[in-house]
Formats: structure tokens, sequence, C-alpha cells
């Protein structure tokens, strides 16, 4: 069983290496995964994610979410492997073909993830860029497909907002990572932001949620190191309730929705019909 720690990521969104360093050497005993955007690689690149990997036992996950066509992306994801990343992501868009190349470039080094729906993006944004009315309705419809297609290409898993991770776990199994933006500490304190479809972290974790990215209630709390712990507190909670339950994961079928706090009702997990 991971240590609760090991289910934060934490994402190092700040414009300055020195910025960065400050952060992960606050953080570093206190996190699993710390994680190097765009912003943050274009200004520092390679050097910065070594820096990190010596910096403690925490693991990099490099969010590039990359996107073009299929020989530039297994090009693009091949550099990737060679840094020695845990995680790398690649936007699943529309092509079957590009996650392929992705996985391919990676070779079994670095674990690709698909990027599935954006937790800003909202029903209204769907619909206005085109796609399908049952996608614009249904956000979960829209998920599972691009999950499908991302399990289907070969990659390790996707990243998804945690309304819905148990349709995901329920579809394609535990081993299919789940990792969870959107993610709001149960205590509050954050004010209100871009962030369209959020969960507690002891709600992503009851629905199977492999890792949870947690930025601005931890980097914007008057103690950061005290909220980190006070996520991983949250998180040891369930973890406890599991653990005398004797079972690695808990029910996830749609028929377990009710098990969940009134907030959880909200989640529609019968998404393949």
């Amino acid at each position: 069983m991971h240590a609760a720690k090991d289910y934060i990521v934490f994402p190092l969104d700040v414009p300055s290496p020195e910025a960065a360093r400050a952060l992960v050497s606050l953080l570093a005993n206190d996190v699993g995964v710390f994680k190097v955007g765009l912003e943050l690689f274009i200004r520092s690149g390679p050097e910065l994610v070594r820096w990190i990997q010596q910096a403690g036992s925490a693991k990099v996950f490099l969010d590039l979410k990359l996107h073009d066509i299929p020989m530039t992306v297994k090009r693009a994801m091949v550099q990737v492997a060679d840094l020695g990343v845990f995680f790398a992501t690649v936007h699943c868009g529309e092509s079957r073909a590009m996650l392929e190349a992705a996985v391919e470039g990676a070779g079994g080094r670095v674990n690709v993830l698909g990027v599935t729906v954006l937790t800003s993006i909202s029903p209204t944004e769907v619909a206005e860029a085109g796609y399908h009315e049952r996608y614009a309705k249904n956000l979960q419809q829209l998920v599972m497909k691009k999950a499908q297609m991302a399990r289907e290409a070969g990659c390790s898993g996707v990243v998804c907002s945690g309304q819905e991770v148990r349709g995901i776990k329920a579809a394609f199994g535990a081993a299919f990572k789940a990792v969870t933006p959107g993610i709001r500490p149960a205590g509050g304190g954050v004010a209100a932001d871009d962030q369209s479809r959020i969960v507690t972290p002891a709600m992503a974790i009851r629905r199977g949620a492999d890792y949870l990215v947690i930025g601005r209630p931890i980097r914007d709390a008057a103690d950061p190191l005290a909220a980190a712990r006070a996520v991983a507190a949250e998180i040891q909670g369930v973890l406890n309730n599991r653990s005398l339950a004797g079972s690695a994961y808990l029910d996830i079928s749609p028929q377990s929705q009710g098990q969940d706090n009134g907030a959880d009702h909200e989640d529609k997990t019968d998404l393949l019909g």
C-alpha cells in the first residue's frame, strides 16, 4: 500500500526555477510526485527536472500535453523518456495513432497518460467546440470515449476529473491509472477559480483515483507544509477505512454511488449504456 503522501501530485505552477526549488525543498518529504508543466519547463528545461530527481524520493510528472502529428509526438516522447520521469502526458485528441506513437516513443520507460477532458472545460464549451450534443450534455461520455482510445493505444492511464474516475475503473480495471486534478480539500479555503469539475481528496480516493493533483490548496495556503499534511491525513482516513474493509478498492460499480456523501450523488457512472 502506498503512503498517503504518495497519492499527492504537487504541480510546480510557478514562473521561475528559484520558486520551484523552494517549493520542492519545502515539500519533498510530504508529497509523492512533483508535476512540471509547460510554463516552468519552457523557462527551466531538463536541468530542473534532473534537479528535482536528485532532491529526494518524489517522482517527476512531466505534463507537456503533447499534441501533434504521430511522428513528432513519438520523437518528443523519446526525449521525455530519456529524462527518466515517471509520468508524461499526451492529449487524447482526435487520433489513436498519436497516442500509439507516444507509447511507442516511451518504450516502456515512462508511463504515458492520455489527457481526456480538461477539468476547466464546461458542457457549454464542449458544445461550442462542435462536439456532438450527447457529449455536451454528458461530459462523462466524452471522457469515457477518450479513455477507451487511450487504453486501446496502450497508455498507462488517463488524466480525468474525480467525477469520472469510478466509471473509468469499472470499465477498464484497477490497473489503468486515473490521475485526478480539480481536487479541493474538504476544509475549503480556496477562492473561486477556473476548475469546473471538482471533488475532495477523500471522494477521489473512494472512487479509485490513483494520484491526486493538488496545487492551489497547498501552494496558496498560509502554511503550505501544513496544508499538504492535512490533505495526506484526509487521504489516510480513507485508506484506513479501506484496510478495515479488507479490499484494495471499494465497490466501483454504478450501484455504489449512494455510499458517498451528498456531493457525490451528482456523479453519473452508468456511462457505457
